[in-house]
């Protein structure tokens, strides 16, 4: 964050106090004036009608600038804003804005403008057909995604977020009146919260300032409305001015805030705690915890809640501590409040304080459910803690208190290993709870079978079903397809048609689903006549095939008879065409080398418009595959051109197959595409081998450094290391002075210590350019990074004192190298007959070369 940009909001205000000041004499400072009647015409009390409101005073803080002091007193009334005034101030919040008109009643009746910005095309033109195909493959794919929480209000905001991006907030607005839907509390607050990230993250401090002038002013049409102003709203205006440092304004805005809704006084202490800390002003934190500790502790607890749950999230040790001391633990508001501070405590290794909590807690009877909750929150909040010990200190603690683990601890405590892998505890825990007597949630035994299918430990299948035979839980139609799954990935598929078998006992009907993660199975392993099973018995059990299962048939197809068969079929059953369709029709056509019908697939009319990148972006690959990188690479631009983006598969795609030594800036372009971190290490890695092939050094290193920046791991970046100097004692012919200067540069630049593999690379790369001096160089290069010659080092050192015409030396070192071992004495001999053929060979040489000269 730049030094202009926090300076962001404070030039919106300066701008609004030189209106100010043409208007009035006030002994206060312009700016801040200007911030006072700016904020006050937000008028946070509500209103019945935008017509008839009054503008209402603003408090001055009191001289210690605190909420402990400023909040709880009495205000006094300041002078009333004329409404010339508030016209004045939201008329130069408009200074800079696009020239047309901010009022939505205004932009309401100006069709044309409204117009412009509908064309802009957002959203898909879809069919009644259409949009039930898309609802059936957004459903589809967020089952197999495993993704349930995909809440209304998570799609609301970011529906909301990308008309803000499309539109701008004033038209979006707009297009929700035109579709009949009244601009409420949801809308507003995702509104603003639109505004403030643009301006978080804007670059260009005028663009920042015209965002912020856009969240006041709906924050303002939100008030005229008579919308009460709660947390969902203010939080974020106060976060932003938190995060910018300005004390000023986040006082002035917290002002109104107080007097229209004085049920938030306590709340704001939280922000004004994290206002204090993100400022570094020690002394105000001291003056709150100082007020606090000799104060009521009756007086004013909610806001002393507050403070004490900023300390906790911002990790002030001392401070905590000394409020710790004088709060009553049992007074907090809610259980989610104390699970927060148990969470900070576990954190900071404040153990005595857990311990005096509980027993505090359990002697005031509390739920034991509640304090089996607390106590998970502590130790998943302990640092740097093993899953295993995490356990461990689950259990002591439940055992030292007397207190039986309640389950949905217990389910935490298996989702918190789930999610680290650590499947066999997982499952561990799972059995110690049925020894319990507490019974196992379906979508927590889900978590163990995705956790299992991540980590690849697709053994465990027979555990987990025995499981659930063992204690009578009732599985579902997910919990069979994950486990079949699971079974097809180790290639027990007689397990799956036996788990397929087992779904009768329990009542449950095999979808489609089930037959195509049998099918997929089949394909995978090129088991064609497997596949043709799953689909007859798919028939026979009368299960529909659906768009998925002609996804896996059309493209695994090897001839274009066999794709139009299955085209027409799909046809024939009215199975909608998918966007998965679409993409095996491009491979199976470029897999069969029709490239032209592939090209084709991308020009159906049917193709969804937000489904369209992602198709072309198989295309891509196809063309990529199949060596037109040309036709490839046009099609990227041509992608990029109309505002999409390239897929990341498409982009690495692209990467692994551009063999130009010329124009590698379209690599680095290609990079650029890859967000996601794994992706863009990939990318980056297959990058820097291309730079490393065509002798690009300089670009390599600038690549690594990146990546070293970006990974902070100096394990990844040896094994990287390993990898790129692997492909250089590979080149034919050999290019050792690439890899020397590498490795200088590893050193140098990125201040790393070379791997052992890496030397070890280097050293068959001498061997094979028969080099003794660089050879001799990388044998000093172990010793230099502290690492031990091993019986390997010693026998490629060997053969290049061999290659390189140095047999006395070699049969020095061949006293150092252990021999008990017949591998290692099978490649000294074979290293002694390649130096003998190779002396025999230049001793003919010589002789022939003799001969010649006599004649």
């Amino acid at each position: 964050m730049t030094v202009s940009k926090a300076k962001t909001l404070a030039s919106l205000f300066k701008t609004v106090a030189k209106k100010v000041t043409k208007d009035s004499s006030s002994s206060l400072p312009a700016r801040d004036k200007a911030l006072k009647q700016f904020v006050s015409s937000l008028d946070t009390s509500p209103s019945p009608s935008s017509t008839e409101r009054s503008p209402k005073p603003t408090r001055k803080p009191a001289s210690d600038g605190t909420l402990h002091s400023w909040l709880v007193q009495p205000g006094s009334a300041s002078e009333n804003l004329t409404g010339k005034l508030t016209t004045d101030i939201y008329s130069i919040l408009h200074t800079g804005a696009r020239e047309s008109s901010h009022d939505p009643e205004e932009m309401m009746n100006d069709e044309g403008s409204l117009g412009r910005e509908l064309d802009i095309p957002w959203m898909s033109n879809f069919s009644n057909n259409n949009i039930s195909l898309k609802r059936k493959e957004l459903s589809r794919e967020r089952k197999q995604k495993w993704v349930y929480k995909k809440t209304q209000v998570g799609r609301f905001n970011r529906l909301i977020k990308m008309c803000g991006d499309k539109l701008g907030t004033k038209a979006t607005m707009e297009v929700f009146d035109k579709l009949g839907r009244e601009t409420g509390l949801k809308e507003y607050n995702a509104l603003i919260a639109v505004c403030l990230e643009k301006a978080r993250t804007s670059n260009d401090e005028d663009d920042a300032l015209e965002h912020m002038s856009e969240a006041f002013r709906t924050f303002k049409k939100m008030r005229e409305r008579g919308f009460q102003v709660e947390e969902g709203t203010y939080g974020p205006f106060l976060m932003y001015f938190i995060d910018m440092g300005m004390v000023e304004e986040f006082f002035f805005f917290c002002g109104p805030i107080k007097e229209g809704n004085p049920s938030s006084v306590a709340r704001l202490g939280y922000y004004e705690m994290l206002l204090w800390i993100g400022v570094n002003n020690e002394e105000k934190i001291q003056e709150i915890c100082n007020s606090i500790s000799a104060g009521d502790e009756e007086a004013d607890f909610e806001l002393k809640e507050n403070y004490l749950l900023a300390l906790s999230e911002s990790g002030r040790k001392e401070d905590l501590m000394q409020l710790l001391e004088v709060i009553d633990i049992t007074r907090m508001s809610s259980m989610n409040q104390i699970a927060v501070i148990f969470e900070s405590l576990g954190r900071l290794s404040l153990d005595s304080f857990v311990e005096k909590f509980l027993l505090t807690l359990k002697s005031n009877d509390y739920n034991m459910v509640d304090i089996s909750r607390l106590i998970y929150s502590y130790a998943s909040g302990i640092p740097n803690l093993a899953a295993q010990d995490l356990f461990l200190k689950f259990k002591n603690l439940h055992m030292k208190f007397n207190i039986k683990p309640s389950s949905a601890s217990y389910e935490k405590l298996i989702t918190y290993c789930c999610e680290l892998h650590k499947v066999h505890l997982a499952l561990d825990i799972a059995d110690e709870m049925s020894e319990a007597g507490l019974s196992l949630s379906i979508e927590t035994l889900h978590n163990i079978l995705y956790a299992s299918e991540e980590s690849y430990e697709y053994n465990l299948v027979r555990r987990i079903y025995d499981w659930i035979c063992r204690h009578n839980l009732k599985p579902n139609c997910e919990t069979f397809r994950s486990m079949i799954s699971l079974s097809v990935k180790m290639k027990d598929f007689s397990r799956a048609y036996a788990m397929l078998d087992d779904m009768k006992k329990f009542n449950i009907t095999s979808t489609s689903s089930i037959y195509n993660t049998l099918m997929a199975g089949y394909f995978r392993e090129g088991n064609l006549g497997g596949a043709m099973t799953v689909l007859k018995l798919m028939e026979s059990e009368d299960v529909k095939p659906d768009s998925h299962t002609f996804s896996y048939l059309i493209g695994n197809c090897n001839s274009e008879e066999d794709i139009t068969m299955y085209h027409e079929e799909m046809k024939r059953t009215g199975v909608p065409f998918t966007k998965h369709i679409y993409m095996a029709l491009i491979n199976a056509y470029a897999a069969c080398g029709q490239i032209e019908k592939a090209k084709l697939v991308v020009l159906d009319t049917g193709i969804p418009v937000n489904c369209l990148n992602e198709i072309k972006s198989v295309l891509v690959s196809a063309l990529a595959s199949s060596g037109m990188m040309p036709d490839a690479l046009n099609l990227y631009k041509e992608i990029n051109l109309n505002g999409g983006t390239l897929e990341p598969k498409a982009a690495i795609s692209l990467i692994e197959h551009y063999k130009s030594d010329g124009e590698l800036s379209i690599l680095l372009q290609l990079l650029e595409e890859l967000h996601d971190m794994d992706y863009w290490v990939d990318g980056c890695c297959r990058v820097v081998l291309h730079f490393i092939r065509h002798k690009q050094l300089r670009s390599a290193i600038d690549l690594l450094k990146q990546l070293k920046d970006k990974l902070h791991d100096d394990l990844a970046m040896e094994a990287i290391f390993g990898e790129i100097f692997c492909v250089i004692a590979e080149r034919q012919p050999t290019d050792l002075q690439i890899g020397l200067a590498l490795l200088q540069a590893m050193k140098d630049e990125l201040g790393l210590t070379p791997s052992r593999k890496s030397l070890d690379f280097l050293l068959t790369t001498c061997v094979n350019a028969k080099d003794l001096q660089n050879s001799l160089l990388i044998w000093s290069e172990y010793q230099a990074a502290g690492l031990r010659c091993n019986v390997l080092t010693f026998l490629r050192m060997y053969q290049a004192l061999l290659a390189s015409g140095d047999p006395k030396s070699a049969k020095s070192l061949l006293t150092k190298i252990p021999t008990d071992d017949p591998h290692v004495r099978c490649i000294i001999k074979a290293c002694q007959v390649t130096y003998v053929q190779s002396t025999s060979s230049k001793t003919k040489t010589k002789t022939k070369s003799k001969k010649k000269n006599k004649t």
